[in-house]
């Protein structure tokens, strides 16, 4: 029988966890995915990822809101397929997915989240549904210092405080995303250091109540 091509692969057998970690610019969604990568021996991968994230400047540049949209969901559509076939190997670990993608893009455009969000539900079939999405939150102050320490700055990360009402806007999206999505779990990450939240993530996946 021949699948049909929009539909995903199917990949039988059994699959390994998927953990997203979502939350605004400079939080630490990188340095704690490639900490767990690392302790769980899992697959790293970043959303957007190759060949999407060589484009992302360009089509925040030129494109309408729309083909922005479009844009970013079919780099989400590739991420899920390269999180399928490494669940087959191992665990994965993702800095970002598709909560960021409805979060961002409403906020960039002024647009409530439940606006992106019925967008997005015709494609829910493809993407890959995680064991658990980590919604990461810190104080403003910590954000600042974090963000005064990030050696890739880019110009995501300058809009969170030089665009006027940009960070309340992108909190208050993340939180919305976070209250509908059943996978939804909220880590405070004040005081504590990457190892810090790796062990509690990782003590959280294997059920010890962390």
């Amino acid at each position: 029988m021949i699948s049909h091509p929009y539909l995903p692969v199917d990949c039988d057998g059994p699959r390994s966890p998927f953990v997203v970690l979502e939350g605004v610019s400079g939080i630490g969604k990188s340095t704690l995915a490639a900490t767990l990568a690392k302790r769980l021996q899992a697959t790293e991968l970043h959303t957007l990822p190759m060949p999407h994230s060589g484009w992302s400047s360009t089509a925040n540049r030129w494109l309408r809101p729309l083909p922005q949209f479009a844009f970013y969901l079919s780099g989400v559509l590739h991420a899920a397929d390269s999180i399928r076939q490494s669940r087959m190997i191992g665990t994965v670990v993702a800095d970002r997915y598709i909560s960021s993608v409805i979060a961002c893009h409403a906020a960039v455009h002024g647009l409530q989240t439940e606006a992106v969000t019925e967008l997005v539900e015709p494609f829910r079939p493809y993407l890959e549904v995680p064991t658990h999405t980590f919604y990461l939150r810190c104080s403003e102050s910590v954000l600042r210092e974090r963000m005064a320490g990030k050696p890739d700055t880019k110009q995501d990360d300058t809009d969170l405080f030089a665009v006027p009402g940009r960070l309340a806007q992108l909190l208050a999206n993340f939180e919305a995303v976070g209250a509908a999505d059943s996978t939804a779990v909220v880590v405070d990450t004040d005081a504590k250091t990457p190892d810090d939240l790796a062990e509690w993530v990782i003590a959280h996946l294997e059920g010890k109540g962390a």
